[in-house]
């Protein structure tokens, strides 16, 4: 069947050959508790993270590289995936975190319907936004709380920076369909998100204006919106093309940002020192310790 369940729309056959997000199927790069999530998803249980290699993005910026621009891990089944969650909530964390899934989102979908009626813990959907909304209800009444990026509002923006010059439509109508799966945002007595939706936007350096246009979206489309506005990012590799990208981001930058944020009428938001702009917090992603972890997750269902 020839993919086109982004909107990429290669229209390969990802069995012969890959699309843009350069993998065929589930593979899974790292399974790990994290703890540097919003407090509401990661608190000091941890946040339970399933990293997928590959994406449709491949945003210039982007400090997962090393598994989203050239993909390695371990490539799974549904049913193996599938066993793979259960053995995350057993690890004792807040909620199975999906990272980076929407290239694989039918075999997730796949994967959530064999296991959710055993999961006591919150299904967290964690994208980039470039997301058809189609394929986003396949999804519908499996996935509880919605992490998605809103990376770009400037068309030339998000041409320059991950050849998408349809971004910003694309993901608005995404978030829309994943506030309509989830249309209120609810917590547990320990302040964990339970469901709902957190819009998460990466300050980058040099692209202030871009950064207000997307807050003046979040805030005509729903002051109410529950906003992650990160600081975290750093060059994980020199950009020749876009200079702009190779330093941290400046304290007046976040500053303003964060005055802007208040300034358009959100509220309900979450924000970063700028010590998190480091490699320390970048998760690590070792095929041969994912392999050996794998070989003691117990199959519980079959293929």
């Amino acid at each position: 069947m020839k993919c086109n369940l982004c909107p990429r729309n290669c229209n390969v056959d990802r069995n012969e050959k890959n699309g843009v997000c350069r993998t065929d199927g589930i593979m899974v790069s790292r399974v790990a508790r994290h703890e540097w999530e919003e407090p509401c998803v990661s608190g000091t249980k941890g946040s339970g993270t399933v990293f997928f290699s590959g994406c449709n993005l491949h945003c210039r910026f982007c400090q997962n590289y090393d598994v989203s621009v050239y993909p390695h891990g371990i490539e799974l089944s549904a049913a193996r995936l599938a066993d793979i969650f259960l053995y995350v909530q057993d690890m004792g964390v807040a909620n199975i975190n999906l990272v980076t899934p929407t290239h694989c989102s039918n075999e997730i979908a796949e994967a959530l319907e064999r296991v959710k009626s055993r999961l006591a813990i919150p299904v967290v959907y964690n994208t980039g936004s470039y997301e058809k909304a189609e394929s986003l209800r396949a999804l519908d009444g499996l996935v509880d709380v919605y992490l998605p990026d809103l990376k770009f509002c400037n068309a030339d923006v998000s041409t320059l920076l991950a050849n998408a010059p349809d971004y910003f439509d694309v993901a608005t109508t995404a978030i829309k369909e994943m506030r309509r799966q989830q249309p209120r945002d609810e917590f547990d007595d320990e302040g964990y998100i339970t469901r709902g939706m957190i819009v998460r936007h990466l300050v980058l350096p040099s692209f202030l204006d871009d950064t207000k246009l997307v807050l003046d979206w979040l805030a005509d489309y729903d002051k109410d919106t529950y906003v992650s506005l990160m600081s975290q990012y750093f060059a994980a590799r020199t950009d020749s093309k876009v200079p702009a990208l190779n330093r941290r981001l400046f304290r007046h930058e976040y500053k303003s940002a964060c005055e802007y944020f208040f300034n358009v009428g959100l509220h309900n938001g979450f924000f970063q020192e700028l010590t998190s702009a480091t490699r320390d917090y970048l998760p690590e992603f070792n095929d041969e310790q994912l392999r050996i972890l794998l070989q003691q997750i117990p199959k519980v269902f079959n293929n």
